[in-house]
């Protein structure tokens, strides 16, 4: 076992830096070889897809030993010349299973995407509500304070 601080560190650098990099380097080529940005294309595909599902079943499998270490391994897998795991995992797990939800995928984003719109307008309304009987509370407290002060100050 490496220890969670080191296998954090290696999966920053080896499951992100180092392919970021590498798709950068592709991208600003003078000559785009499409074959390699392609690949880099599927393989951020699949770490978005991995990284979501991940937020949700860390609960349950994050326990697990060397589950760092594996996540590790899945990455430099993926990218490894020799393995190009990317092209297996996508064209073999990942594109059957979309193409064959897209529909139920794209309805399901877009329910999200409406209520999400929905819950912002209705934060702010209530943020507005609340800031505008906040500020005449204020104004309310200020109001007979600045007629006090102002009877002071005409007296003397």
């Amino acid at each position: 076992m490496l220890g969670n601080f080191i296998t954090r560190c290696l999966i920053l650098i080896l499951g992100y830096a180092y392919p970021g990099f590498e798709c950068y380097k592709t991208v600003e080529r003078n000559k785009v070889d499409f074959g390699e940005l392609r690949f880099w294309c599927q393989y951020w595909i699949i770490v978005a897809l991995f990284t979501v599902l991940e937020k949700f079943t860390d609960v349950f499998i994050g326990w697990l030993p060397l589950y760092g270490e594996m996540k590790l391994i899945l990455f430099i897998y993926l990218w490894y010349p020799k393995t190009k795991g990317t092209g297996y995992v996508y064209d073999n797990v990942l594109r059957p299973y979309a193409s064959k939800h897209e529909n139920d995928i794209d309805m399901k984003f877009q329910e999200w995407r409406t209520m999400a719109w929905d819950l912002a307008i209705f934060y702010w309304q209530n943020c507005t509500e609340l800031g505008q009987s906040a500020t005449f509370q204020v104004l309310d407290f200020l109001t007979p304070q600045h007629t006090k002060f102002s009877s002071k100050t005409k007296k003397n």
